[in-house]
């Protein structure tokens, strides 16, 4: 279950990731001399995306949503800042998170500002894997899924998606197939991806798959947008990345607004899933996995990080 859904860790965006070694050393001041923390480094993107690769995060990402299931991680909310749009900034928005997986040496505040949309203006069967929403995000889906499992791709955007998936498959070196509706996209996928800015659904129950069909919703990520309607989810085996947050500010939010599900309704956290306490797919299931985003991924993604780069 866990190999089909992938990490929002490493994004096409403009960041800052700071990781923090804990490894004690003793440090002499003028005022003190005292063991405490090495000063934390400050790696820019280009040296992050030269030196990690999707695939780097994987595992250690998996591994750390089994620690979270366990309480093994310290995960604050995350912090959103809306930047509207103006003559001098915006539209786009700023989340803040981090974490610390119990027992590792490092902890990770990843600052990600996203979803500026006007910038541009300025060995398996396959799985048919459908992409609505074709943005910087989408390909590191892409990459992520390509990683993991034998796929054939399919698009749709509002704008983009033929350049999506001309680069795509030629990077990953598998098929896609650009469709015109999301209607059509949604008939042909085993699995669907959505990761859209806005803040209107973007299918509909009768669309989708009849032998069912895992959805990974990520475009939610604060209280304004939504992405999946509320009696899909309602229908569906609800997993979230961490229920605290998806009822805040993911795709539950708006079921337990419209009064179609409760937080006794979501069947598991990613965790539980990954280390087997719950069930994942058990025949033709609808599937919603409600990606938020949580700091344990960023702590772990920050440990590969910090051993590779620490290096450098």
């Amino acid at each position: 279950m866990f190999k089909s859904i992938v990490q929002r860790t490493l994004r096409v965006s403009a960041r800052r990731t700071v990781v923090c070694g804990l490894q004690q050393q003793q440090v002499a001041t003028r005022a003190f001399a005292t063991s405490g923390f090495p000063p934390p480094r400050l790696f820019d993107y280009e040296t992050v995306t030269s030196n990690l690769t999707v695939a780097d995060a994987i595992e250690s990402v998996e591994a750390a949503f089994k620690a979270l299931a366990k309480g093994k991680v310290d995960v604050p909310m995350p912090m959103h800042i809306g930047i509207e749009e103006s003559s001098v900034a915006g539209p786009g928005d700023c989340h803040i998170k981090g974490g610390y997986v119990s027992a590792t040496p490092t902890f990770t505040v990843k600052l990600a500002c996203v979803s500026f949309y006007k910038n541009v203006e300025k060995n398996l069967e396959q799985d048919v894997v459908g992409f609505i929403g074709c943005g910087a995000i989408a390909k590191n889906m892409a990459r992520a899924a390509a990683t993991v499992r034998p796929i054939k791709g399919i698009a749709y955007a509002l704008e983009g998606a033929e350049e999506f998936a001309a680069e795509m498959s030629a990077e990953l070196g598998v098929p896609f197939e650009v469709v015109s509706s999301a209607e059509e996209l949604c008939g042909k996928s085993d699995i669907i991806y959505t990761q859209t800015p806005g803040g209107s659904t973007v299918l509909e129950k009768d669309w989708l798959n009849p032998k069912g069909v895992t959805i990974i919703a990520s475009g939610s990520d604060q209280p304004t947008k939504c992405e999946i309607p509320p009696d899909v989810l309602a229908a569906s085996k609800y997993i979230s990345d961490l229920t605290k947050q998806t009822s805040k500010v993911g795709e539950l939010r708006s079921a337990l607004a419209a009064g179609v599900m409760t937080e006794d309704d979501v069947h598991a956290e990613l965790g539980e899933v990954v280390n087997g306490d719950k069930a994942g797919r058990e025949g033709n299931e609808i599937i919603v996995v409600d990606l938020t985003g949580t700091g344990a991924q960023d702590a772990a993604i920050g440990q590969v990080a910090w051993d590779k780069l620490s290096q450098l």
